[in-house]
């Protein structure tokens, strides 16, 4: 059963651009970095080197690519069915990323009474950018969305990106309807490919702590473009 649409929000697309392997979007003739390119760029990366080095660079760039085009996949599975809109994919890769769709619409989406836009563009003007799944009305408040496919499961303490990125997708949303948006709540749905399903919610002063982190980590992005454009000048 498809979910109803809501048309209090009027959203405007961006087109984005991807530029030396970072996403970015235009607004107002301006670029903005992506969330994901923000966090991504200011990330700890020991874990990741200590994984590589573990399976071998060849097997981490499969790994890699597989998920990603499984994401992919289960993301328009997902979006397709909030639409109301016919899709299959019958590829190899579809066929691992349906079921994984099916339970997040069985176990996730079935919270949502409504919703505002789905693969949504946001931006905080002059800052940053970026897309989300869903603006919605789960469990009779607005928030925001996200889908994610892992290869394990998560834990609360592996997640942190995942809640800033909420965070940084709720404070643009805010700005941008400054008259009726007052946004306070994310979810982020995760299934593995064994079909285990994880629900993460983060609201109130939770959000309000990742709300700064992102900022923090936005703010070391600036540092380093600073820096990048003066040693090529």
């Amino acid at each position: 059963m498809s979910i109803k649409k809501n048309t209090k929000y009027c959203y405007t697309p961006g087109q984005r651009f991807e530029v030396h392997g970072s996403r970015e979007y235009d607004f107002g003739n301006k670029r903005l970095p992506s969330v994901t390119t923000i966090l991504s760029r200011t990330k700890d990366q020991a874990f990741l080197e200590k994984w590589k080095a573990r399976v071998g660079e060849a097997k981490a760039e499969e790994i890699k690519n597989h998920s990603s085009k499984r994401g992919t996949s289960m993301h328009k599975f997902l979006e397709n069915h909030i639409s109301d809109v016919g899709y299959d994919d019958l590829s190899s890769i579809g066929h691992e990323a349906r079921p994984m769709a099916q339970k997040i619409i069985d176990q996730g989406l079935i919270n949502i009474s409504e919703y505002y836009g789905s693969e949504v563009t946001l931006y905080y003007p002059d800052l940053y950018a970026g897309s989300t799944d869903l603006v919605c009305l789960h469990d009779n408040v607005e928030a925001i969305v996200d889908f994610k496919q892992a290869n394990r499961p998560k834990r609360e303490e592996w997640i942190e990106d995942y809640y800033m990125q909420i965070a940084a997708y709720a404070m643009a949303h805010n700005v941008m309807f400054p008259k009726n948006s007052k946004i306070e709540k994310g979810v982020i749905m995760v299934c593995t490919p064994d079909l285990y399903y994880q629900e993460f919610v983060v609201e109130g002063s939770k959000l309000q702590k990742y709300y700064w982190q992102f900022l923090d980590r936005l703010s070391q992005y600036l540092d380093q473009s600073v820096a990048k454009t003066r040693q090529n000048t």
